[in-house]
C-alpha cells in the first residue's frame, strides 16, 4: 500500500528534521533573551532614569501610615502617562505608588505622589505633607504583611519644569522614600499648582 522509501530519501528527511531543530532551537534561545532584557524596565520621563527590577524579595506597596499629619491610606500602582509623566492618584484621599521605580525598603529612591488642594474644599491626602519635620516617621506595609519604616530627612520645592532627578536617582545603595505632591498658587489655565513639594525620607 505504501511505496518503498529510497535510502537517499531518508537521508533528505533526516537532513531537514535536524534543521528544524536548529531553528526552533534558535528562535527559543532569541525568546528567552527578549524575556531577559524585559526586564530592564526604562522610565520615560524628564529624568531620563532607567531602573532594574530583578528583585523579588520586597512587597508591594499597599498601605501609608503618617502620625504626624493623620494619613492612613491605601497605596495603589502607577507608571506613567501618555504625555510621558508620572501618574497620579484619581481621587483626594488615595497615593500611588511609581512602579516603575524600587519597592519601597529595596535600595534607591522609592517614589509615591499624592493630591493637594482637592476642588471644593475636599480634603486631600497631603494637604498637609508641608507640616512634616525632620525625624518623623511614615510606615509603609506591604502585600507580605511587612511594615517598613522610614525618617523624614528634609523637603524640598521645585518648579513644574525643574530638574528632578534627585527625586528618582539615588548612588548611595541606601533605601530612601520620596513623597510627592503640588504646592504654591493654581493656576486655571494649566490646571496645575505653581510648586512641587518633596519630602525625602530614610529607612530607618
Amino acid at each position: 500500500m505504501f511505496k518503498k522509501i529510497s535510502k537517499l530519501k531518508i537521508v533528505f528527511i533526516i537532513i531537514l528534521l535536524a534543521l528544524s531543530v536548529y531553528f526552533i532551537s534558535q528562535n527559543l534561545i532569541f525568546f528567552v533573551k527578549e524575556q531577559k532584557v524585559n526586564n530592564i524596565i526604562p522610565i520615560i520621563d524628564s529624568t531620563s532614569v532607567s531602573y532594574q527590577q530583578e528583585n523579588l524579595d520586597f512587597g508591594l506597596p499597599v498601605q501609608i501610615r503618617i502620625p504626624k499629619i493623620g494619613v492612613d491610606t491605601i497605596v495603589e500602582q502607577v507608571g506613567i502617562t501618555s504625555q510621558g509623566e508620572i501618574g497620579v492618584p484619581e481621587g483626594p484621599t488615595g497615593v500611588v505608588w511609581f512602579n516603575l521605580g524600587p519597592h519601597p525598603g529595596e535600595n534607591g529612591s522609592a517614589v509615591i505622589t499624592g493630591h493637594y488642594g482637592w476642588k471644593d474644599g475636599v480634603v486631600a491626602v497631603f494637604d498637609n505633607l508641608y507640616k512634616l519635620e525632620e525625624g518623623d516617621k511614615i510606615y509603609i506595609e506591604d502585600d507580605k504583611g511587612k511594615t517598613i519604616t522610614f525618617v523624614m530627612r528634609e523637603s524640598r520645592r521645585y518648579d513644574p519644569e525643574a530638574d528632578s532627578s534627585d527625586v528618582f536617582i539615588s548612588n548611595d545603595n541606601k533605601s530612601h522614600l520620596n513623597l510627592i505632591t503640588c504646592e504654591g498658587v493654581w493656576n486655571k489655565d494649566q490646571k496645575s499648582y505653581s510648586k512641587r513639594l518633596v519630602v525625602f525620607a530614610d529607612r530607618e
